[in-house]
């Protein structure tokens, strides 16, 4: 789950991490509001949508004058924002961050994430405000790793080692120690995957300052973090996903058009993977779990097919937990509510099997089963290809 700037600002800033001082505006009236309590030009105007690369794509202005502000809120409120993380359809600007205006001497870099071989790492470099995919490409040597064990505090001695190897020192050192123990502590207890500054600008006053930030987390933990879990804002997600959700189905959208209902992560993954072996292209990742009713089979057949990009739709379920005549029974249903028009290949194996095939099979629905994954992978590449040359 992600957040706007403006909240992960905020968060940091309850763990003593220094933040320019801002307000958020949903109309360009209540921009000129914050910028007279402000009083102090120029203002940074900041789009707040969920991806980076806004400043590339005219999502930040600084603004001198109540006039250019006013411009400024009026052009990107309510704008599309493509950047190169939203994908050419963009996400809609809702609303801006208006913040003081930092006078920066220096820019660095620095992230928090869980490291996937256990444990957690800080990423930092002497580079600041710049893709750091890129500088990884280009100079791999420039980046500051510091990897923490599984079940290890973060602790001063490896905020100064991060520091130090960033050319802090002195009395600078002590402030970029107490600067990065904020994010670790952020980073914890806030159950957080990842935690990026970018740019951490050193003022010409000499202060630290997080200048932009971005915080995503883990959903399965937000059962203990409810204040997090209030922070999200639907209208920035895929609102398929957001439904999937409603109904604890697991669903994302990718960019195919083979829609795909499967139970179990792994057999989901081994289907999308198949699909594409026969020379399809899945439109999305959905596990239905695996003791899905059929009230919840049922929407996840609603959910497949309103999706503008899928032609055809692969089921593929293992009823293990759940018997193979209520997966039927959820299908059939659905079918006839939504009146189904699209080609529908369905796998089924394990409890009742005989009985589910048997209600597909009597419902008079143009359902096409299959006996094995690649028997239903083929099948629906092959419907698909037929309809298409039709």
């Amino acid at each position: 789950m992600q957040i706007h700037e403006f909240q992960a600002k905020q968060l940091l800033a309850r763990h003593g991490v220094a933040v320019p001082e801002g307000e958020i505006a949903y109309t360009a009236t209540e921009a000129e509001a914050i910028a007279r309590r402000l009083q102090d030009w120029p203002l940074v105007v900041k789009s707040q949508i969920h991806a980076g690369g806004r400043g590339k794509a005219g999502g930040v202005r600084i603004v001198r004058t109540l006039d250019e502000l006013r411009d400024a809120a009026e052009q990107l409120i309510g704008r599309t924002l493509v950047t190169e993380q939203t994908g050419p359809k963009g996400k809609v600007v809702g609303k801006i961050y208006i913040e003081k205006a930092t006078d920066v001497a220096r820019e660095l870099y620095i992230s928090f994430l869980v490291d996937r071989a256990g444990g957690t790492v800080v990423v930092a470099a002497a580079e600041g405000g710049i893709e750091i995919e890129e500088l990884a490409r280009r100079a791999p040597e420039r980046l500051v790793k510091v990897h923490v064990a599984p079940g290890v505090k973060f602790r001063s001695f490896h905020a100064r080692k991060v520091a130090s190897a960033l050319g802090f020192h002195g009395q600078q050192l002590r402030a970029a120690v107490a600067f990065i123990l904020g994010l670790a502590a952020a980073f914890a207890k806030r159950d957080a995957l990842m935690l990026e500054v970018n740019p951490w600008a050193v003022t010409r006053g000499g202060d630290l300052v997080a200048l932009d930030a971005k915080m995503a987390f883990d959903p399965n933990a937000l059962f203990r973090q409810r204040e997090i879990e209030a922070l999200r804002d639907v209208e920035q997600e895929d609102p398929r996903e957001v439904e999937a959700g409603r109904h604890n189905l697991n669903y994302v959208k990718l960019d195919g058009d083979i829609g795909c209902m499967v139970n179990g992560a792994g057999l989901a993954m081994a289907t999308l993977d198949t699909i594409a072996l026969y020379g399809g292209r899945p439109a999305n990742f959905m596990d239905v779990a695996g003791a899905a009713s059929p009230e919840r089979i049922a929407a996840a057949l609603k959910l497949v097919n309103g999706d503008p990009d899928v032609r055809g739709i692969l089921v593929n379920i293992f009823g293990g937990m759940m018997r193979c005549n209520a997966i039927a029974e959820g299908l059939v249903l659905a079918s006839r509510e939504i009146g189904l028009d699209k080609p529908i290949v369905v796998r089924l194996e394990g409890t009742n099997v005989d009985e589910g095939r048997a209600i597909l099979a009597a419902s008079g629905l143009p359902i096409v089963s299959a006996e094995s994954l690649d028997a239903a992978a083929q099948k629906i590449v092959q419907l698909l290809d037929g309809k298409e040359a039709a």
